[in-house]
């Protein structure tokens, strides 16, 4: 008797199996555009959330029977917990907590009258596996910006490095209290204006409320420092308090 189980993104030489399937695994990354980016998981640690199709990927099944996927996916750390058991040839799923993740797909085939034919690999072969990992998150901000066009910090936003955050909220307030501008999107950024002008230098405060793929809250109030170092051309700078 024999069975297959193989790895998503490595490919090794067994040539019994690379004749009937070729499992891959692909890190999907969505456009604006509705088109999407893929690229084959190597093992580097990717950051929350993770988009990840799996393809089993059948060729020359021809004389072994009905195929019958089977895809098994756990946390490395928890192996008696299944996060995902699929019976699909191809598995779409987005992953939003951090950690290592084993993957492996078991395929059966079986003959026209329902019996089974063969598993793969054979009784006793250690089964191969492949292991993505997704990062602890990281965040924080700058406490400045000086938003006059040289290119240099003219926007606020997260600190290059950020990772693996699954909700984020973020806005900006004067000293009176007054929100002047938000964001909900990790990668978006505040560019000193309110009503399409810089506001007036001085202390803004941000707050930001977000959460990581590892559970961490990130509940957080800092002043913020508007340098600009002049006006907005008309003889007075937007204040942000109307």
């Amino acid at each position: 008797m024999k069975r297959i189980i193989s790895l998503l993104s490595i490919i090794f030489p067994f040539c019994a199996i690379a004749q009937t399937v070729n499992p891959t695994g692909f890190i999907v990354v969505d456009n604006a555009d509705g088109t999407a980016d893929t690229t084959e998981i190597n093992g580097t640690p990717q950051g929350a959330p993770l988009k990840v199709l799996l393809k089993a990927n059948p060729s020359g099944l021809e004389g072994y029977g009905t195929p019958r996927y089977e895809w098994k996916i756990w946390n490395t750390n928890d192996p008696s917990n299944i996060l995902i058991h699929r019976a699909d040839e191809n598995v779409e799923h987005t992953f939003t907590t951090s950690g290592s993740f084993t993957a492996q797909l078991y395929v059966t085939f079986y003959n026209a009258d329902g019996s089974m034919n063969y598993e793969f690999p054979e009784e006793g072969e250690d089964p191969k596996t492949i292991y993505f990992s997704i990062s602890e998150s990281i965040l924080d901000f700058p406490n400045a910006l000086s938003p006059n066009g040289d290119g240099k910090n003219d926007v606020l936003k997260a600190k290059d490095g950020h990772q693996s955050i699954v909700s984020f909220h973020a806005a900006i307030f004067n000293r009176w209290g007054s929100k002047i501008y938000s964001w909900d999107d990790v990668n978006g950024e505040w560019d000193g204006k309110y009503k399409g002008k810089v506001v007036k230098d001085g202390v803004y405060f941000l707050v930001v409320n977000a959460k990581g793929a590892d559970g961490r809250n990130y509940s957080f109030k800092k002043t913020i420092s508007v340098i600009s170092g002049y006006n907005n051309g008309d003889g007075s700078a937007a204040t942000g308090d109307e």
